[in-house]
């Protein structure tokens, strides 16, 4: 069951463990390649803050974006500032995000995100806190996937599978961590299954690693749709 306080509450301990790593760099850092291609670590930092204005835009019934041209505008103006600029944006968006979040509201209603996506209020916290998450691992400065709380991974896992089950792309299949299992992929018997770690179950879903440490029996490791 989504329990958005808890998942506020995760959000807000992300943020200060990003914070907190990144205030250890320095100007050059930012100007650094981050985990991502053709993004600097400014880049990231830049997209966590803007995403935060972004959800806040969610909750409150705006359009999450203006437009994605704005979105990526929006980024590159942002990228090249002096860490100390990057990091109070990233920290006062995030207040604003939280401020948004305690708000009174009816956390049962529906949204919508990018590209026409849909989804409940209630899971937009989550949605954060994989940002944050993900992004702290992106850009590349001692935080990886092995790093991630184990009930984020295990969520994380479970939201990525939902996301490409039916995908017609995705044969059936079957994940396991050795603990836990998922289904993903188009409908039918399972033809294939993946057995590895969480940290690079969750990082092959979630476009972080080639899925090399995982193993594929029944068929070939699927190739996976962008997310």
């Amino acid at each position: 069951m989504i329990d958005h306080v808890r998942d506020l509450a995760s959000v807000r301990d992300a943020t200060d463990r990003l914070l907190t790593a990144a205030a250890k760099l320095n100007n050059d850092s930012t100007a650094e390649p981050s985990r991502l291609p053709g993004w600097t670590v400014g880049h990231v930092l830049a997209h966590v803050a803007r995403n935060a204005d972004a959800l806040v835009n969610v909750l409150a019934g705006r359009p999450m974006y203006v437009s994605g041209e704005a979105r990526d505008a929006d980024i590159e103006r942002d990228a090249p500032r002096a860490l100390a600029a990057q990091l109070d944006d990233v920290r006062e968006s995030a207040a604003r995000f939280a401020a948004e979040g305690a708000k009174d509201a009816d956390w049962s209603r529906t949204v919508e995100l990018r590209n026409g996506v849909t989804d409940s209020a209630s899971r937009v916290p989550f949605r954060r806190w994989v940002e944050i998450e993900l992004h702290h691992v992106d850009l590349g400065i001692g935080y990886d996937l092995e790093h991630l709380p184990a009930d984020f991974t295990q969520r994380e896992i479970t939201f990525l599978t939902t996301r490409f089950a039916g995908n017609p792309a995705v044969p059936p299949t079957r994940l396991t961590d050795g603990t836990h299992a998922w289904s993903t992929g188009r409908a039918g018997d399972v033809e294939i299954t993946v057995s590895g770690a969480a940290p690079d179950l969750v990082g092959w879903l979630a476009g972080r690693r080639d899925g090399s440490a995982l193993t594929a029996e029944g068929g070939l490791l699927p190739a996976l749709p962008p997310l």
